[in-house]
């Protein structure tokens, strides 16, 4: 016996070492009712639950895996049985005290994300005290006698006591210590506790169960009775959790948010937090939102304004020059007199679905091939989402944004563009 503990216990230090990254100790309260299935009670009892008594269980338990627990726990509460037939009265009700270790397999940490309910198991070994008393006299000592009528007078059934004797009642004061005439037996002994149950997460450190258990005991003398096969109780329990893991990161530990508060990335002088116009070259003077100056308001910073004098409500491009319908005309037609320098295909079928359709060959053969090709640098403002490809939706804006004025693409650029789309 002690060679087997001994080797369970080492196996026990082996799975936590093993396990230390999801170790989580907790403590757990149960109440619960107790209902005795052993000999006595089982006789024209017609209430399943009259016999239930109360049980309290107080645990420890170490979470040693996603799945696997163990725990020790201790139990106190009552047993009790009653016999309500014309053959049998008899009636017990035990103190039962006792403990054990329990196995636990938990399904909550089963996928990438803690269940909020789940199912849990468990089976153990547990040691009980108990020691059955009997309900057989009142309370003022009268031995009970059952009667074939069905009641219980102070006087043994016979034809002569019928006038003499009177009716009492049970007052379920288990007063009598219960003993087996033949055998001395011993008021202790093992049990093999089987449960299952439902885990509902309340939070960090909490959680509800609702469990039953069966609870198979290794005699038949619970109560006082040695009749076929050992005794047995099973238990409906309630149960609240409570663990001291440590509290999780929430990724953010590491984070400084104080200088993250006061970062001025350009070093102009305004918080990020506060800049409206961030990415300020070195040296450019801005105002108190950390914008540059722009004089004539024509929406392009001084710093990069070619036509600082624009006129009020003037259309400019990307560098601030003025632009009309005659310039836009004029763009027009240089893109049109260029188009024989463009895809053949492109050419033939000028459209957006066109280019859509070479963009996602394209991406085949690059997903089969893994080749990947790098932008020109010219053509590099072109890329707008910054992935390092050109797509169907950037060409089409690129050329909306040079008819507009809102880059600084001319037609020659546009022409390299639209031939490095059929290339890359």
């Amino acid at each position: 016996m002690n060679k087997t503990f001994t080797k369970l216990c080492v196996l026990v230090a082996g799975l936590v070492v093993l396990n230390a990254g999801y170790a989580q100790l907790s403590i757990t309260g149960q109440a619960g009712g107790l209902k005795f299935l052993g000999d006595v009670g089982q006789k024209n009892n017609s209430n399943f639950f009259s016999d239930m008594r109360l049980g309290y269980n107080l645990g420890l338990e170490y979470r040693i895996g996603k799945v696997l627990g163990i725990g020790i726990d201790g139990m106190y509460g009552h047993l009790a049985g009653t016999d309500n037939d014309k053959s049998s009265h008899l009636n017990f009700q035990s103190q039962v005290m006792g403990g054990g270790l329990n196995v636990y397999a938990f399904f909550d940490k089963i996928g990438s994300k803690e269940k909020a309910v789940s199912p849990y198991i468990h089976a153990g070994f547990g040691y009980l005290m108990f020691d059955p008393y009997g309900d057989l006299r009142d309370k003022s000592g009268t031995r009970y006698n059952y009667w074939s009528d069905g009641s219980i007078r102070n006087l043994p059934e016979s034809t002569q006591n019928e006038p003499l004797s009177m009716i009492i009642k049970r007052d379920y004061n288990y007063e009598t210590q219960l003993k087996d005439s033949t055998a001395n037996y011993s008021r202790n002994t093992f049990y093999v506790p089987l449960g299952i149950g439902a885990k509902f997460n309340m939070g960090f450190r909490a959680s509800l169960r609702i469990g039953v258990v069966y609870n198979l005991c290794l005699s038949d003398y619970i109560d006082n009775y040695k009749k076929g096969g050992n005794d047995s109780w099973a238990s409906a329990n309630v149960a609240l959790n409570f663990n001291f893991a440590k509290k999780p990161k929430d990724g953010f530990s590491n984070v400084n948010f104080k200088d993250i508060d006061n970062s001025d990335l350009d070093g102009d002088g305004v918080k990020d937090l506060d800049d409206r116009c961030q990415g300020t070259p070195k040296g450019v003077k801005v105002d108190g939102k950390g914008c540059p100056d722009d004089s004539d308001n024509d929406g392009v910073f001084d710093y990069m304004d070619k036509e600082p004098n624009s006129k009020k409500g003037a259309k400019v491009d990307a560098m601030g020059v003025t632009i009309d319908e005659e310039l836009m005309a004029r763009r027009q037609m240089e893109w049109d007199s260029l188009s024989s320098e463009r895809s053949e295909g492109f050419n033939a079928a000028p459209s957006v679905t066109y280019l859509e359709t070479v963009e996602s060959k394209s991406k085949e053969v690059k997903a089969k091939t893994g080749s990947v090709s790098k932008i020109p640098a010219e053509l590099l403002p072109a890329d707008i989402n910054k992935d390092g490809y050109i797509s169907a939706k950037e060409i089409t804006q690129t050329i909306d944004a040079f008819f507009e004025g809102d880059n600084s693409f001319n037609v020659e650029r546009l022409n390299r563009l639209i031939d490095y789309f059929f290339e890359q």
